[in-house]
């Protein structure tokens, strides 16, 4: 009920209520179209894989990201060459070739490294006559060849952040508290020992004289 000498609520909120409101009613067929997309996207770049070109693994940027493995922009000129690859030649067998990117490490060197030549070990080179060149796959294997749907290459599964080991008695008698508290003691005490020991040292000859 209304109370007092107020205006009495007239709020036409019904009226063009869709300028005031996210309505999402071509959902389904936003998804149908982009189903459809990239079907024809598939059929247009057969038999390349589906996924297009194989990126490289990289370490993202700042101390938040850097320990998370994602896909980069290309291959490293030192990477294809320790994979012994052509550059000019990946870009036609489709493999991603960054001239900008810099190896920081060797681990990601050789990561990157095994991931190129586990992919040309698995790539087959379709011939473009009616013969068949030195690089190129057999026309068995062409005609056995199918599309490849998904990741082309999967990254490797992260390292366990925490490891378990079975309990021995050298681990359950170790103790732990008693043994840091020790160590911080002898780091505190390190300049009062040695300047201790040193005035032992000088008395020494100073007693023998006497």
């Amino acid at each position: 009920m209304v109370r007092h000498n107020n205006v009495i609520p007239d709020e036409h909120f019904r009226k063009k209520w869709d300028r005031r409101v996210k309505t999402w009613f071509h959902q389904p067929i936003q998804k149908k179209i982009r189903r459809e997309k990239r079907r024809l996207k598939a059929a247009k770049i057969a038999p390349r894989p589906v996924a297009g070109l194989l990126k490289p693994l990289v370490h993202g940027q700042t101390q938040k990201y850097n320990s998370k493995l994602k896909l980069g922009r290309g291959f490293t000129l030192e990477e294809l060459k320790e994979a012994k690859i052509n550059r000019n030649y990946a870009k036609t067998i489709g493999i991603a070739v960054d001239h900008r990117r810099t190896n920081k490490s060797t681990e990601s060197l050789n990561l990157n490294v095994a991931r190129l030549q586990e992919y040309i070990s698995r790539l087959l080179v379709f011939p473009r006559g009616s013969k068949v060149k030195n690089g190129d796959s057999t026309f068995e294997e062409v005609k056995a060849a199918r599309q490849l749907k998904g990741t082309i290459i999967e990254a490797p599964a992260p390292s366990p952040a925490v490891t378990k080991v079975s309990l021995t008695e050298e681990l359950t008698a170790f103790k732990a508290y008693s043994t840091l508290r020790a160590a911080r003691n002898d780091a505190k005490l390190v300049g009062i020992r040695k300047k201790k020991a040193s005035e032992k040292k000088d008395e020494a000859p100073a007693k023998s004289d006497d």
